[in-house]
């Protein structure tokens, strides 16, 4: 029987069972916890599930192990032991591939890779499993799936529906095919085969729906809203703080001496969560809105509440209540088109590059790495980036053009003065004289 054990030096997990009269222990990298230890249980069922079966090959499940050399026999100088499989059965091998089925490799696969995930996105990754690839590829040995397998998938899942009765988007499905694609890749390396996902190509996806409020929308949002989620909103239009950045501030990340607010965390209903990206961490300068209402917020906090934004418990904000019982009503009250909390964040990122600030500094608040993502979703909605008709740069030339030109006519023209005689220069002078003295005597003459 396989058993799950502790090394005390480590107090990293691994699996400790018999494999043809020899005692193995395979280490793994996770540490010792109720839930690591549920995870392994799985791995460790299906292991024995093999052995008994007599599909059991070692490399399948420890592919880096050094036992993976021998298919599991310390002893090099015997032969590895007959597989045998239940009894009146032939030989497994004459009948099933030597390679793990998809579900088989996909959940050691998942083991391996949680320790890199955050916990809402190790959540996701559970459900879609389970949900869209078990269910078409499970019981497929891994050398068994084609590229034909991965296509039919893809034709299947464009057909359900998903939210509202519509169907999945092209980005959805891209996704979903990315996942099968890279646990294939990383399975067929393993195993010395060709992955079938090369050379398929991602479908087309629709442009990012975006749909930013105005700066006059924005007053009236603002200025509409039920009082004490007027901060709430005002940081959200004014920053472009995700709803999870937003609903994970504490205190303790807002410095009004330095006029700052970091953003450390994220949160939503399965708790407290690390940002998005690493960059997504970040420091963001107050514009003197952004810290009115924040200080507005700060004299209704609670004792000892962590949060900024909470609910009159003291708990942080739960996105599902605000967006159907605060948002939707305040967008049907004020008669705008209904849409998610999300845009929010896009409207912040459009009012500051249509302010003209410049687009790095608008990627760092926002928590972008690179500007890339600016110019593909937002460069529509800001004029003066999307020009494409030429009127920009002829106006440049024409500006420039017209410069030059009054410069040459300026040097060309002559100069009336340097052309008179002594005598023109001289009565032209007592001209200018007596004009200058009837002048101030009509000015004193009126005082």
């Amino acid at each position: 029987m396989a058993s799950i054990r502790c090394r005390k030096d480590s107090g990293l997990l691994f699996l400790d069972f018999r494999y043809h009269g020899q005692r193995c222990r395979e280490q793994t990298l996770l540490p010792e916890t109720p839930a690591n230890r549920a995870r392994l249980q799985k791995l460790a069922d299906r292991l024995e599930r093999a052995i008994n079966q007599g599909t059991f090959v070692y490399a399948d499940f420890f592919p880096d192990s050094s036992r993976a050399k021998d298919g599991g026999e310390s002893d090099k100088g015997n032969p590895p032991a007959q597989k045998t499989g239940p009894a009146n059965t032939p030989h497994p091998s004459a009948e099933a591939p030597s390679t793990p089925t998809f579900s088989e490799f996909a959940e050691l696969w998942f083991i391996e890779s949680e320790p890199r995930w955050r916990k809402q996105h190790r959540e996701a990754m559970r459900q879609t499993l389970d949900r869209f690839l078990f269910p078409y590829f499970g019981k497929k040995y891994l050398s068994e799936i084609t590229r034909a397998d991965l296509l039919g998938f893809r034709a299947e899942i464009a057909k359900r529906k998903g939210r509202a009765g519509q169907s999945l988007s092209g980005k959805r499905i891209n996704k979903l095919m990315a996942l099968v694609k890279a646990i294939l890749e990383e399975g067929c390396e393993r195993h010395g085969l060709t992955s079938p996902g090369r050379g398929i190509k991602p479908l087309k996806q629709k442009r990012s729906d975006v749909q930013p409020f105005s700066l006059e929308e924005v007053d009236r949002l603002i200025a509409t809203v039920r009082e004490d989620f007027r901060p709430y909103l005002t940081v959200r239009l004014l920053t472009g703080l995700r709803t999870g950045e937003a609903d994970g501030l504490q205190w303790s990340d807002i410095d009004f001496d330095a006029n700052t607010l970091k953003v450390e965390r994220t949160q939503s209903r399965n708790g407290d969560g690390d940002t998005k990206t690493e960059s997504s961490k970040r420091v963001i300068t107050m514009v003197p809105q952004v810290r009115a209402a924040l200080e507005t917020q700060r004299k209704f906090a609670i004792p000892d509440c962590l949060w900024v934004f909470h609910t009159m418990h003291g708990h942080p904000i739960d996105v599902v209540n605000f967006t159907n019982r605060v948002w939707y009503p305040l967008l049907r009250h004020l008669g705008l088109k209904v849409r998610p909390p999300y845009q929010m964040r896009h409207t912040a990122a459009t009012l500051m590059l249509a302010s003209g600030e410049n687009p790095e500094w608008v990627a760092s608040v926002l928590g972008h790495s690179t500007t890339e993502m600016l110019f593909r979703v937002y460069s529509r909605f800001v004029p003066n980036l999307t020009r494409s008709d030429g009127r920009a740069f002829t106006g440049l030339l024409n500006s420039n053009a017209a410069k030059s030109e009054a410069t040459d006519a300026t040097a060309a023209a002559p100069d009336p003065i340097a052309n008179m005689t002594i005598a023109e220069k001289t009565a032209l002078l007592a001209e200018l004289t007596r004009q200058i003295q009837a002048a101030n005597g009509d000015r004193h003459a009126n005082n």
